[in-house]
């Protein structure tokens, strides 16, 4: 996990104190699957990153050294639970851990978008002018958060002080969980009300491309959508279409279906867009949460082997 994987040496120590000698990963982003398959048999447990974790790569983990894995962070789509359980192989994940860093995120997108401040800079520093965009208020304004849980909490409590009204949709998450300017929806129901769309929710097969075409034609015409999640919750090419033709206002996306962004997305010719790298969760003090429970959980799965 590259967020990790650049504060290794702190956790070198407290690893040892566990049993367990860390090995750093030779990558800046992901390693691919026949690297996996290479590496993995020469070792006992894996953290995961983004990593492609198929069951091919578990077979040849199996099949050397291999006897536990811990994803890092909650999002589980690149990880093949069935051939872990399967293979006989412990592993969890590490949930709860940076919801609040994942949400500071969102709300500077939020605020970037509203405000244009992204656009000031930009022009600013380029094309050394003063420029005056007329931004919008978020006071009044309703945000729809997909995925209710951890992230889309911690978007909640900070909306808690900007007076607006909020849609939540998540069918695994029952009630306001105590915020009484949440209101709950099944998606994509009341979508023509929302002036930002949020997505904060882990990603599956049944939600794949859910902001499509289709849901996209149900919202407000000049709504704003924000991805702190994962890339293919969203069709981009739908996205870029609505783009476009001003069906929506602006985006901003920390995630994409492609990462990095390819040079060649009409993504990147589009001014009133912000964009982040997959960074969401990049906080010191997250990393350091995630870190240290993924090594307990591996220490633990380890010494019970």
């Amino acid at each position: 996990m590259p967020t990790m994987l650049g504060l290794f040496d702190e956790f070198v120590e407290p690893a040892k104190k566990l049993g367990l000698e860390l090995v750093k990963a030779k990558t800046t982003q992901v390693l691919s699957e026949a690297e996996l398959i290479e590496l993995l048999p020469h070792y006992d447990g894996w953290i995961i990153g983004d990593d492609p974790a198929t069951r091919r790569v578990f077979e040849a983990g199996k099949n050397g050294a291999l006897k536990a894995a811990v994803k890092w962070g909650i999002g589980v789509d690149n990880v093949d639970f069935v051939a872990c359980e399967e293979l006989g192989i412990p592993i969890t994940n590490t949930p709860n851990m940076f919801g609040g860093e994942v949400a500071d995120v969102a709300i500077s997108l939020l605020l970037a978008l509203t405000r244009q401040t992204h656009f000031i800079d930009r022009e600013i520093r380029n094309n050394f002018s003063w420029p005056k965009p007329a931004g919008m208020s978020i006071e009044g304004k309703t945000i729809g958060i997909v995925g209710f849980g951890d992230i889309g909490q911690s978007v909640a409590k900070r909306l808690t002080g900007f007076d607006v009204n909020v849609i939540a949709y998540d069918p695994g998450v029952e009630g306001n969980k105590g915020y009484q300017f949440v209101q709950r929806a099944n998606f994509p129901d009341r979508l023509e009300q929302v002036d930002a769309l949020i997505f904060t929710c882990s990603l599956n097969k049944k939600n794949h491309h859910m902001l499509s075409s289709a849901t996209i034609e149900k919202m407000k015409t000049g709504a704003m959508v924000i991805n702190v999640a994962r890339g293919p919750l969203i069709d981009e090419n739908a996205l870029v279409e609505a783009l476009q033709n001003e069906k929506l206002y602006a985006a901003g996306l920390d995630v994409f279906e492609i990462e990095p962004l390819p040079k060649k997305s009409p993504l990147r010719e589009m001014p009133q867009c912000v964009f982040g790298s997959h960074n969401g969760s990049n906080a010191v003090e997250g990393v350091r949460r995630a870190t240290y429970k993924a090594i307990e959980h591996l220490s633990g799965f380890l010494h019970d082997a």
